[in-house]
Formats: structure tokens, sequence, C-alpha cells
């Protein structure tokens, strides 16, 4: 979408997050996840540290899984192994994965290590299939307005 439509969402509380990373901005429309929840679908979001805060802001029961590498030398092996990131991005990537871990091990519920595809999928999986959500926590990512989509300078 164009930014003016973007920003518009983000200023009426239409974004259930957004995050601006690496001079982008990215975002999770609301209305698309209140339907899912709505028909009692599980909503699996693939976004950075800033969103999930958000999303655990607008909906405290949010379980929040955090995928990681099984170590930092692992993690520069597969960067370095698509063949299509630069060295400079490379090392960016993996200063913005240390920070990211380290803020993970304080604010997500799970951290998961991708050691083994299939062992990965089988440990969310089982996450996933822990009782659902109550119909008044869906509620909460209706009520909560530009407060939980607005992200703070301070965070």
């Amino acid at each position: 979408m164009d930014q003016d439509t973007f920003s518009e969402l983000v200023r009426s509380g239409g974004m259930l997050e957004w995050a601006e990373y690496g001079g982008y901005r990215y975002g999770t429309p609301r209305a698309p996840v209140l339907d899912l929840l709505d028909r009692g679908i599980h909503v699996v979001l693939d976004i950075e540290n800033d969103g999930a805060r958000q999303v655990k802001r607008a909906y405290p029961s949010a379980v929040l899984v955090f995928l990681t590498p099984p170590s930092r030398d692992e993690l520069e092996r597969r960067l370095r192994s698509r063949g299509d990131t630069t060295e400079h991005d490379i090392e960016r990537r993996l200063g913005v994965a240390d920070e990211q871990i380290l803020d993970a091990r304080r604010h997500y519920d799970h951290l998961v290590v991708n050691d083994d595809l299939e062992t990965a999928i089988s440990r969310v999986l089982s996450i996933l299939e822990a009782p659902a959500a109550s119909d008044e926590d869906s509620d909460a990512f209706r009520t909560a307005g530009d407060a939980a989509t607005t992200r703070s300078d301070t965070e």
C-alpha cells in the first residue's frame, strides 16, 4: 500500500502492529486478524520484536513465539549460503539478530530453536495446540485503538 494509506491506518488504529525496518515500514492490518480470530482460527504473524510487543499490549493473551537459530555461527552460515547478501548486510543483520534474541528472552513466551526444521515445526504446533484465547481477549484488538499501534521512541 502507499505511504499515505499506511500512515492513515496507523493513525486510525487500523494496524494491529507496525514497525520500521531497514528504511521500510511493515505492519499487520487489524481487520483481517479479527476476522480470523472471530472464526476461531489461529493467527500466526511473522513480525519483529517491536510489533510483537504491540500485539502483546493489545492482546495480552497472545502467545509470542520467537524462532531462533541454534547459534550465531549457524545464522551467519545461513546468511552467507543465500549468496544474495552483501558483507555489510550480513554484519548488520547479525548485529540486529543479537539484539533481537536478547530482547526476545525478556518479552516472548516461548523461544524455539530452529536447529532442525521438522522439530521446530513440531514445537510451534504444540504451542498452537494449547487452548485458544477467549472471545473477551479478542475484544482487546477492537478496543486497543491507537495505543496499541503507535510505537514509542523510548522502546
